[in-house]
């Protein structure tokens, strides 16, 4: 099932690389807070893999002192890999050109909510890392833009009678463990946060999204000439249902963090049920009920 058209976030991706420096802040953020997960980690990664590698953002970012080896950065935009500086190549990660076993990081910044084949891409990335190997990235999550979805489909239903899909589909919290679990990753760690930027109102919102390269790619976005009343409307509503105090509208950014292993045998399991050494009641200085047979 084609969800996004990967041509159109290629040229869209394209596009951006002309001036993505001046947009490129959520990258930044983001990247900035997976370098930090890397540093709670107490190894080293002698080959690691940036996946979806934009213009090279993460590779500033990411810590030094030995801890990452060589970087390989991968993008599915040629004008974007150009920018990027050191080992790199055009990829897909849908398709990934790399060998079984031959990285011990792959990480993803900002990239993977393109994908129309997430567990295909998963599996993929596992079959590239080695044993023990650190699958680490983030991704958009469901409440992206939720203000900006919000005044479109209000202004829709209420100039057309009805909506259209104008804001691509992304992930919900709920499946990504789910998801990294039948990948075949072990130890999986799922969390998210927010991140609220603040614009002078919708069109520079939207202005934005556009040299971010982040515009709709879905295959059943609207097709047709959309009248400008209808933005007209959306930005209208948005000002009156989502602007702070000064009058600058809110823009939420969901980010949905990934965190897996490739099975080893030298990772912490699971003891066997019943194997516990101490009762939890001791542990809580209460009385212990047990529940009676059915």
């Amino acid at each position: 099932m084609l969800v996004f058209d990967r041509r159109t976030v290629r040229q869209r991706r394209d596009r951006a690389a002309r001036d993505f420096s001046r947009s490129d802040f959520l990258y930044r953020e983001v990247g900035g807070r997976l370098a930090d997960r890397l540093l709670d980690i107490a190894r080293t990664f002698p080959r690691a893999l940036d996946l979806g590698c934009h213009a090279g953002t993460l590779r500033s970012a990411l810590p030094g002192g030995g801890k990452i080896g060589d970087l390989v950065q991968c993008d599915l935009s040629e004008s974007m890999v150009r920018q990027a500086g050191g080992p790199r190549l055009v990829g897909d990660e849908e398709a990934l050109p790399f060998a079984e076993s031959c990285f011990d990081l792959i990480v993803s910044n900002l990239s993977l909510h393109w994908v129309n084949d997430l567990p295909g891409t998963l599996l993929q990335v596992h079959r590239c890392l080695k044993a023990d190997g650190l699958f680490l990235a983030a991704t958009l999550g469901g409440d992206t833009l939720v203000e900006l979805r919000d005044s479109l489909m209000a202004a829709e239903i209420e100039i057309r009678d009805g909506v259209s899909p104008r804001l691509s589909p992304f992930m919900q919290i709920s499946d990504a463990g789910a998801l990294l679990q039948r990948a075949g990753f072990a130890l999986p760690v799922i969390d998210a946060d927010k991140i609220v930027a603040t614009y002078a109102n919708m069109f520079a919102l939207m202005a934005d999204l556009r040299s971010m390269g982040e515009t709709n790619a879905a295959t059943a976005r609207p097709r047709h000439f959309t009248p400008r009343a209808l933005f007209l409307r959306a930005a209208e509503l948005y000002g009156q249902r989502h602007a702070n105090a000064d009058g600058r509208i809110r823009a939420t950014f969901e980010v949905i963090y990934l965190h897996g292993w490739v099975p080893h045998e030298s990772q912490q399991k699971a003891l066997r049920p019943g194997s516990a050494q101490t009762r939890l009641a001791d542990v809580l200085d209460t009385t212990e009920i047990t529940t009676p047979p059915e």
